[in-house]
């Protein structure tokens, strides 16, 4: 109802095995007929056990096997082995007993019984693979096809008639009716009900008719579509005059909705009553709207109402809707990212609010006051982490000593630098066993490339250790912190993904996160006292190229600047009035501010400014 995904099930040979069709068990199934008394009584508390609800699943695989999984209980049930030796195309429920029936490439009809998961019985089907099959609504007989059709009779394994088919490999296999139109003969369960095949790559759906006699073997009707069908639903037709209502979703997307009664032949194709797409209402970002493509339909009990299934396979969306048929073609506008985006906000908080009392307070590791609490979980996860390299831990310390010689004295190069394959080795062992000499000699480096290499090539495990080693030294003098800000922002780039998988990141960068903060906090401050520093230096040098003019030049400078500096402290005022309307008293002060301002410009224009601090803050 919520178009939430409520399962998932990955076999365990899913690369080899990928699964290729599947359907569902009846459920219960009806009683099987009085003859099997002794099978009778054993269905009979299966179906107590199950309690009326779908459960099993049988699907064929891509290697021949079919397996049995239990939705209840989540969980593969049995495994069908020994029937194919090829891919499993189609497998069918038998109604009443538990029979399975599948078939495959191998040309192959397999009856499994799904009790002892033997092959109850095998036979030839065609003289190509077999790609799909059907029961007859009384269970005593099977459609099979490859590309021909052919009606077998269960018990003696013969073909009772055969029909032309398609050109291609037939997909989709169904019967339309249940009971024949004609209802003054004696019904045997199978002359006179029709059924609907489609095939890959075909266009059209054929009605197929079955006679007493053998010799029609073509297509009675057929329905014309706009591209090949990939799912097909139908209302079975049950009574005379009821017409057979058809569903059928193609490969371009569209919907196609059928309405007909079955009755005798037609030679004209016929085309749908009603065709369905869905699009997107294209109004934000892009104007165009763009098709979204239904993947599956189906009719409802009502037989009035269709379930549609649309959107993205990974995340299908599935919505009712009730059918006006009296338009040929409905297109409905759909938002399919807001209903993702809707759908997934709402399972988040589901899952991860917790119910917190207003009363208590909540201490996060980090917050100031708490940073030994962070700092002893890390050595711990450390000394973890250490462990998971193979082969570290027997060593004693003697030989993990004599190893870092070697390592140092091997990556010497000439020109007394270690490349950057080594330094990534010589970083774990400086990590490892804490080596302050070889931690700095590494972590000291300026060089972006050099950096960039050594985290990419390190190990995972290292990067925890890595990162608790440079929030130590970012709590140092500024200059170390500078270099450490480029092996952090290294980590995070290139180690983001596994980061990401860490339950414990937050408790782990507590301290990480806290001193950013307070390093950022002072920015503000500083950029504003760089502001003033700089309009004090560039005031300064002003004066100082004032004083080399020559007179002459200096009282025309004096004349223009005194007229835009009387302008300014208009403008002063003007702005003082709209901003306070109340205080009277203050806008006189700023008055004789500007005022005061205004003659400290004009002296220092002339040369013989002495700058007091406090106006050089009221003017700023």
């Amino acid at each position: 109802a919520n178009s939430r995904l409520q399962q998932e099930y990955v076999p365990s040979a899913h690369l080899s095995a990928a699964c290729t069709c599947l359907a569902w068990a009846p459920p219960g199934g009806r009683p099987p007929p009085s003859k099997d008394g002794p099978q009778r009584k054993k269905r009979k508390s299966e179906v107590a056990e199950v309690d009326k609800q779908l459960d099993i699943l049988a699907l064929g695989t891509a290697v021949g096997s079919v397996l049995l999984y239990s939705t209840v209980k989540g969980e593969l049930q049995s495994k069908l082995d020994g029937g194919h030796d090829n891919k499993v195309n189609c497998v069918r429920w038998h109604q009443d007993n538990c029979c399975l029936y599948s078939c495959s490439d191998d040309k192959h009809i397999v009856e499994w019984n799904t009790q002892t998961c033997k092959v109850k019985c095998k036979w030839k089907g065609d003289n190509s693979s077999v790609t799909s099959l059907c029961i007859s609504p009384d269970g005593k007989m099977l459609l099979s096809a490859g590309r021909t059709i052919k009606l077998w009779d269960l018990e003696t394994k013969e073909v009772y008639r055969h029909f032309t088919g398609h050109a291609t490999s037939v997909s989709s296999l169904m019967f339309t009716t249940v009971k024949p139109m004609n209802e003054n003969k004696p019904f045997d369960g199978i002359t006179g009900l029709y059924f609907l095949s489609g095939a890959i790559h075909d266009r059209l759906l054929s009605v197929w008719y079955i006679r007493s006699d053998r010799k029609e073997k073509n297509a009675v009707m057929s329905f014309t579509v706009t591209d090949e069908p990939t799912f097909i639903d139908l209302t079975v037709s049950e009574v005379k005059e009821e017409p057979v209502k058809l569903a059928v979703v193609c490969r371009d997307g569209q919907l196609h909705l059928f309405e007909h009664i079955l009755n005798g032949y037609c030679k004209k194709p016929l085309t749908s009553n009603c065709t369905i797409q869905i699009a997107t209402p294209g109004n934000d970002g892009d104007s165009t709207p763009k098709p979204v493509p239904i993947l599956a339909a189906a009719f409802c009990s009502d037989k009035q109402s269709l379930l549609l299934v649309y959107g993205n396979l990974l995340q299908p969306i599935i919505e009712k809707v009730s059918l006006n048929t009296s338009e040929s073609h409905i297109c409905l506008i759909r938002d399919v990212q807001k209903a993702l985006s809707l759908r997934t906000d709402v399972a988040v908080t589901k899952v991860k609010t917790p119910v917190v009392n207003s009363d208590t307070k909540v201490l996060v590791p980090g917050v100031p006051g708490h940073s030994t609490a962070v700092k002893t979980p890390s050595s711990g996860k450390e000394k973890k982490k250490n462990k998971r390299k193979p082969g570290e831990t027997e060593e004693s310390i003697e030989e993990r000593l004599e190893a870092l010689d070697i390592d140092v004295s091997k990556v010497k190069t000439p020109g007394g630098l270690p490349q950057t394959d080594s330094f990534a080795v010589l970083l774990v062992q400086g990590l490892e066993s804490n080596d302050a000499e070889i931690l700095n000699r590494v972590l000291n480096t300026r060089k972006e490339n050099v950096i960039k290499n050594t985290v990419a090539r390190m190990p995972i495990h290292a990067v925890i250790p890595l990162l608790h080693e440079l929030t130590k030294r970012l709590q140092g003098n500024p200059y170390s912190a500078s270099l450490m800000v480029r092996w952090l922002k290294s980590v995070f780039t290139l180690h983001a993904s596994y980061l990401s998988t860490l339950p414990d990141l937050i408790p782990q960068l507590g301290m990480l996160y806290q001193l950013m903060e307070s390093r950022v906090k002072t920015l503000q401050k500083l950029s504003r006292l760089h502001g003033r520093l700089f309009i004090l230096v560039t005031q300064v040098a002003a004066s100082e190229t004032v004083q080399d003019v020559t007179e002459v030049n200096q009282t025309a400078k004096l004349v223009y600047e005194d007229e835009s500096s009387e302008e300014e402290g208009s403008d002063d005022e003007m702005i003082a009035d709209k901003d306070s309307d109340e205080n009277w008293d203050e806008d006189e002060e700023k008055e004789e501010q500007s005022d005061e301002q205004d003659m400290t410009v004009e002296k220092e224009i002339n040369g013989d400014s002495d700058l007091e601090p406090e106006n050089e803050s009221e003017e700023e």
